[in-house]
């Protein structure tokens, strides 16, 4: 398949001995630079992909459709493997397994099915969760509906900041027995509590935002950790560029006195020129 390379790239990631930040990735140019950079995985966040698609909060107002448009488009630009938040699947476990075979077909290299009750409640301020029995469902349905078999499914839950660390636990193991490639856990506050984690599971575990003493990547290698995420900063630092560009430019700022633009030679490998160049000369008859 078109995307086994990619996947297996994930695989390797989550098999081997270290842990990893993977590159927070959006659209076409994020994912771009960050293989450019050198990291391993791209992570295609939910509040990420609402913000750049919608540019409204992570609310889960995003559409199935809308996550995989984007996800294709960046399948397209780069062959950096992206692990996607696919949030509760879109629904229930039958949406779920839509869910996995739509990401799969935008050439995803891996997704999470999480348990948080979502859309919010009616009346609920707080973040909820669904039963463990529904849980467990849609992590039945997930590896039901993964056609490549390197398609990386991931049950994540957010349990331990929402009702308890030991319900974390029962969770994290009831969907390892699913067959799960690998656990996703946040809200972790201590090291106690994800060597607790650890203790009781198998399976390899991946971090969402964590305290500081928890952002060492040998100690988080230790306790079976292979991904753990650092936030959506680049999203954040594009916002606030175009925001200062725009206020410039409007205050009358001249566009060759603004400060903070790339340099020619990094939008152009960001574009990939070069080999626009030569495909134009191969099947165009244009000089390189």
């Amino acid at each position: 398949m078109a995307f086994r390379s990619r996947r297996e790239k994930l695989r390797l990631i989550l098999s081997g001995p270290a842990c990893v930040h993977p590159g927070s990735v959006y659209d076409a140019i994020s994912i771009r630079i960050a293989e450019d950079l050198g990291f391993p995985l791209g992570m295609f966040g939910g509040s990420v992909a609402s913000l750049a698609v919608l540019g409204d909060p992570d609310i889960t107002l995003i559409t199935l459709t809308e996550l995989c448009e984007q996800m294709r488009r960046m399948s397209r630009a780069s062959v950096l493997p992206v692990l996607v938040d696919a949030d509760h699947g879109y629904g229930n476990a039958l949406n779920v397994r839509r869910t996995v075979q739509e990401l799969e077909a935008a050439g995803a290299s891996g997704l999470t099915i999480e348990d948080t009750l979502l859309p919010a409640a009616f009346g609920e301020a707080k973040a909820q969760l669904i039963s463990l029995e529904e849980g467990v469902g849609k992590m039945k349905a997930a590896l039901d509906g993964r056609n490549d078999p390197s398609l990386v499914i991931i049950g994540r839950t957010g349990a331990a900041s929402i009702t308890s660390i030991e319900d974390a636990i029962k969770r994290a193991k009831a969907y390892e027995a699913t067959g799960v490639d690998a656990l996703f856990f946040t809200g972790i506050k201590s090291r106690a509590e994800l060597e607790a984690i650890a203790s009781a599971t198998r399976l390899p575990i991946v971090l969402g935002g964590a305290p500081d003493e928890l952002n060492t990547l040998d100690y988080l290698a230790s306790q079976r950790v292979r991904i753990a995420l650092q936030g959506h900063a680049p999203i954040a630092a594009a916002t606030q560029a175009v925001y200062e560009t725009q206020k410039a430019l409007r205050e009358g700022t001249a566009p060759k006195a603004l400060k903070g633009l790339p340099s020619a030679d990094l939008t152009n490998r960001v574009m990939r020129e070069a080999e626009v160049k030569a495909r134009s000369a191969d099947f165009l008859g244009l000089k390189k």
